[in-house]
């Protein structure tokens, strides 16, 4: 029996907030839209999230348009911050926007979807007509409740700026020029946009008479931190692999707490849902091998990466902990590694090596690591009565379970 899209939907938990009665409104294709900030030239792992519900979409039959905030991102989105955005320049983001549409066709993959800019009809208002088209349906007491105003506004708020404070009012102007011109009937976006997704349906339901509606997803949060998903020690975890790369973006998605390997599993991924019960049964049967965060890097990597890159990565990783051997790695491989992991040359006094590696703090460390058979070259396990002799070329150099180097001895 095949699984409906409102039934798939509910399974992955990507079903929030929404302002239709019956989920099943939903397998009834027909035209929505997802607002993206252009406040960078790159998603994160935060963004791919909804970006991937709108794929899942698009999959079944609904027409995508995806609307570039040319015009917004101008004002700042103050949802989900605490105190005012930096204006940034029309020049920044046109550039910010080439990035980020060419991640989301790439995404997109085969889905039809069809890109838009806000800039085209905000640039082009007059502040009267707006005061008289949006701002005279909309009530000051309902604004003031919105999450992100009262959170501004409280006792610790660092307050908001009026520019700030009618961005609401533009993302409702948005959805009304999308449903006049494109039949759209239902945005889309995360939990911490429910404040802003309502305006559109309020206004076209004042301005129209028509009913229109919008959907969240819940807010993806990292179990162990508590903060909003898509941060890690060196800050966000990037869709462009200049900004993170592809070995470190596979190395946040294999380092998940088991937790919540299931939901990321349902949200990131393409697999399916059979798919998901099987690894996760198998998962269970053996936590300690991390099949389901393996499968988890693997996924999200090809989503993002591509599948060459993400098979690159994914060896890389295997040989770092064990499965594989460094020295059968192509020359491009132990090259990813060098931008990754301290490069050290290497010298006749080995513990010297290990130390200036970071592996160690004095050679007499060093020493008793060897003594007790911690160390491991080239994924071979130095014994205590074995020398440590470096191989012509890269070698990988490895003290314990987590800590690496490349010793280069060209």
């Amino acid at each position: 029996m095949s699984t409906t899209l409102s039934e798939e939907l509910k399974w992955r938990g990507l079903i929030k907030d929404k302002t239709f009665a019956d989920n099943s409104w939903l397998d009834n294709s027909q035209t929505f839209y997802l607002g993206i900030d252009a406040s960078s030239d790159s998603l994160t792992v935060g963004n791919l999230a909804i970006i991937l519900l709108a794929r899942r979409l698009a999959s079944n039959g609904w027409h995508a348009y995806m609307l570039m905030g040319g015009g917004t991102s101008l004002v700042g989105d103050p949802g989900g911050k605490n105190q005012e955005r930096i204006l940034m320049s029309r020049e920044q983001v046109v550039s910010n926007i080439k990035g980020i549409e060419a991640q989301v066709k790439s995404l997109f993959s085969e889905q039809k979807f069809t890109i838009v800019d806000n800039y085209d009809w905000l640039s082009k208002l007059k502040y009267v007509d707006f005061l008289r088209e949006v701002g005279k349906h909309f009530s000051m007491t309902e604004l003031m409740q919105r999450d992100f105003v009262a959170e501004r506004m409280g006792k610790d708020g660092m307050g908001i700026s009026y520019a700030e404070f009618s961005y609401s009012l533009m993302q409702g102007f948005d959805f009304w020029q999308l449903h006049n011109n494109h039949g759209v009937v239902l945005q889309i976006g995360g939990s911490d946009q429910w404040g802003n997704l309502i305006s559109g349906v309020s206004l076209i339901r004042k301005k129209e008479t028509k009913e229109v509606h919008a959907l969240s997803m819940p807010l993806i949060i990292n179990k162990t931190t508590g903060a909003k998903f898509g941060k890690s020690e060196e800050g966000a975890v990037w869709l462009d692999e200049k900004k993170t790369s592809a070995f470190k973006f596979y190395q946040f998605w294999l380092n998940v707490d088991d937790e919540s390997v299931e939901e990321y599993l349902k949200t990131y991924t393409l697999l399916k849902k059979q798919e998901i019960i099987e690894l996760l049964d198998k998962f269970k049967l053996n936590p300690g091998d991390r099949l389901a965060q393996k499968t988890l890097a693997y996924e999200v990597s090809k989503l993002v990466h591509g599948e060459i890159r993400a098979k690159a990565v994914q060896e890389i990783s295997e040989v770092l902990f064990g499965k594989g051997s460094f020295l059968e790695l192509d020359e491009a491989q132990k090259q990813v590694l060098t931008t990754e992991l301290p490069v050290v040359p290497a010298r006749d006094d080995t513990y010297e090596v290990v130390c200036s590696a970071g592996l160690a703090g004095s050679k007499g460390e060093a020493r008793n690591f060897h003594s007790a058979g911690s160390l491991t070259l080239n994924g071979q396990r130095v014994l205590p009565e074995q020398s440590i002799h470096f191989q012509k070329g890269l070698n990988l150099l490895k003290r314990g379970k987590n800590s690496f180097a490349i010793v280069d001895n060209n």
